[in-house]
């Protein structure tokens, strides 16, 4: 092996070594992919509650009067939006650990920590937005506010992660703002966003970093 190829190699794990101590890399593809098919799931589960068809322009932004499942319908919406959470949370959880441990790296250190602060503060501030949509009867607004806030949080704190989470937040952000314009299709937004572009990015991911 020649000197220049040595020095090459050198430059190369320090190139990596810098990488792994300035960004999370963890993450797995396949934890964008279950996302995307919890999310798709909450998604159809509550166009059947609402009886509408996701393809169609529906204005459904008046409180529902009554029960169906047992449920009214501001507590079937915060059920079904907090099991959606959870068990995206939980995959999530499961896959980057199981990476990581794969790969010998730490799930939980100083950039893991610096990318979920980054991740939570736009999240966290389009949380209250959407509390305050609801409060003035602004329905339509709360499915594009999400995805909006999302790509947001998703472009804050891909500096601390992949590249490639930034390009997923730009795309969600331009959805949201198409979202904004075509009302009667916030729920189909919602389930392309939340959705298909998990499943998407996280498939691409897979096949670019943890195959």
């Amino acid at each position: 092996m020649s000197k220049h190829q040595e020095h090459l190699e050198t430059l190369s794990e320090i190139r990596s070594l810098m990488e792994r101590s300035s960004r999370f890399i963890s993450l797995s593809g396949l934890s964008g992919v279950a996302a995307g098919v919890i999310a798709l799931a909450g998604a159809i589960v509550a166009a059947i509650y609402l009886e509408v068809n996701l393809f169609e322009e529906h204005h459904y932004y008046v409180i529902r009067q009554g029960e169906k499942w047992g449920m009214d319908y501001w507590t079937f919406f915060f059920v079904d939006a907090g099991v959606v959470l959870i068990l995206a949370l939980a995959a999530g959880i499961y896959f980057t650990t199981k990476k990581a441990r794969k790969s010998g790296q730490k799930i939980w250190d100083p950039t893991a920590r610096l990318m979920l602060i980054n991740l939570a503060i736009p999240l966290g501030a389009g949380g209250i937005f959407c509390l305050i949509l609801i409060h003035h009867g602004w329905f339509g607004l709360v499915a594009p506010t999400t995805l909006i806030f999302y790509g947001l949080a998703l472009l804050n704190g891909g500096k601390y992660t992949l590249n490639d989470i930034r390009f997923l937040g730009i795309t969600e952000i331009i959805l949201g703002l198409i979202a904004t314009y075509y009302l009667g299709y916030g729920l189909l937004f919602w389930a392309i966003g939340f959705g298909v572009l998990h499943i998407v990015y996280g498939i691409a991911m897979y096949m670019k970093y943890d195959r």
